[in-house]
């Protein structure tokens, strides 16, 4: 099991972004092994936000060893060129620590900018967005003619430290099957439970079945590789043994990355710094 931060790009404390970078600094030092922060841009969740990239970019250079990303990139409401571009870079100044989450994200962080809010054409969008940054990243010449996007006569150099490519985790709200599927063809699923509240999360049962459905659709050459199952948890830091023992529950049905919800619900990044501090709760 590998544990892992997540907050969000807005609200006070949240949204500054040397604060932020500080803060994930001591989080690597404590043990943690990733540190990801939300990908939002509208006011809809608080009224300061910052944006991601550059915040990944201060945490960058302030960490050695952690694993960085978003949780989630809504791909449809961005360019994939510009943001593969974003992505090598970043891949590049932090020596190939970056993970790319995504899904199709919704609502106002679309209506509110004159675009459409289509749950299907944004799921389209997204799987054709995530071939072409595929593409895109082999460095070699790229002619893409598709549904949403047209690439012609290009050839993106660099290419990203990791290879074959940047892994990608794909969000999902179980028990809904489409984004499952999706995820089954990348690196990883990062499912939310329908319903639940900012402080509740999903059971092991549901995890392990969530887990066995994806592991239905791969490939046999796909399921022997390596393979990211992240569950958005919640540890007080208060009982190391209870909570090594729900970890342990969660670990024996495929859950591999702990990323431990660090939100507004929770109280100011400041007042959550010692929780992040006390690091995970050790299980391997």
């Amino acid at each position: 099991m590998r544990f892992g931060i997540v907050i969000p790009n807005c609200g006070g404390d949240y949204a500054d972004p040397r604060f932020v970078a500080e803060v994930a600094h001591e989080a690597e030092e404590a043990g943690w092994d990733g540190f990801f922060v939300w990908d939002h841009i509208s006011d809809k969740w608080a009224p300061e936000v910052s944006d991601p990239w550059i915040m990944l970019s201060a945490i960058a250079m302030r960490t050695h060893r952690l694993k960085l990303g978003t949780m989630v990139t809504p791909i449809p409401r961005r360019r994939p060129w510009k943001l593969s571009r974003e992505l090598v870079t970043l891949d590049h100044l932090s020596g190939g620590r970056i993970i790319l989450g995504v899904g199709i994200g919704g609502g106002a962080e679309y209506t509110d900018y004159g675009e459409q809010a289509d749950n299907k054409l944004h799921a389209e969008m997204l799987d054709e967005s995530l071939e072409l940054l595929e593409e895109l990243w082999t460095g070699e010449p790229v002619n893409h003619q598709g549904q949403h996007y047209t690439v012609q006569h290009v050839r993106y150099l660099p290419r990203p430290v990791q290879q074959p490519r940047i892994p990608i985790w794909v969000a999902s709200v179980w028990p809904n099957k489409n984004p499952q599927r999706r995820a089954a063809r990348w690196d990883g699923i990062v499912p939310i439970g329908k319903g639940l509240g900012p402080l509740e999360q999903m059971s092991p049962a549901d995890e392990q079945a969530c887990e066995e459905f994806v592991r239905a659709q791969q490939s046999p050459e796909r399921a022997a590789q390596p393979y990211d199952h992240i569950h958005w948890g919640v540890l007080e830091g208060k009982d190391a043994e209870a909570d090594r023992a729900l970890v342990e529950e969660y670990s024996q049905v495929g859950v591999n990355w702990w990323l431990e919800n660090i939100t507004w619900s929770r109280g100011t990044l400041e007042e959550q710094r010692e929780r992040i501090r006390k690091g995970p709760p050790g299980v391997r």
